[in-house]
């Protein structure tokens, strides 16, 4: 299957709204987008359009991200793109989603601090986890 993978550098636009799922862990938040470009008339740096994708990540990757980023923060994402596209209430409408590989701050416009993720459940033994329930 081919898939359409992509890298944006962009802003967070809302919070991160995290759910555990029969399936696992689920988060999704709105990013935005915004390029920019030397205008030749005025010599100036111009912003264009901003486009908004919500991004969707799974599992350790949603988590991850709950605990780690807040709306407004520089994140480049990667990730396979998915337009969807239906009719609701006789109007056409259109999405683009990113369903998120890896999520990163952007250095460029700041500094972060990585803090490696321990699992609790893997240090326990059978019986420490049996006294824990």
């Amino acid at each position: 299957m081919n898939e359409t993978l992509v890298t944006l550098v962009g802003h967070v636009a809302t919070q991160i709204d995290y759910r555990e799922t029969p399936n696992g862990a689920s988060a999704r938040f709105r990013f935005a987008v915004t390029p920019r470009f030397r205008d030749r008339q005025t010599q100036a740096w111009t912003d264009g359009p901003t486009s908004f994708f919500t991004v969707w990540a799974r599992r350790s990757l949603a988590a991850n991200l709950a605990g780690s980023v807040a709306v407004g923060e520089p994140l480049v994402v990667h990730g396979r793109l998915r337009v969807r596209d239906g009719e609701r209430e006789g109007r056409k409408w259109f999405s683009a989603d990113i369903e998120a590989v890896a999520v990163g701050h952007d250095l460029t416009r700041g500094t972060a601090a990585f803090r490696r993720v321990v699992k609790v459940e893997s240090i326990l033994t059978d019986s420490q986890k049996a006294a824990v329930v």
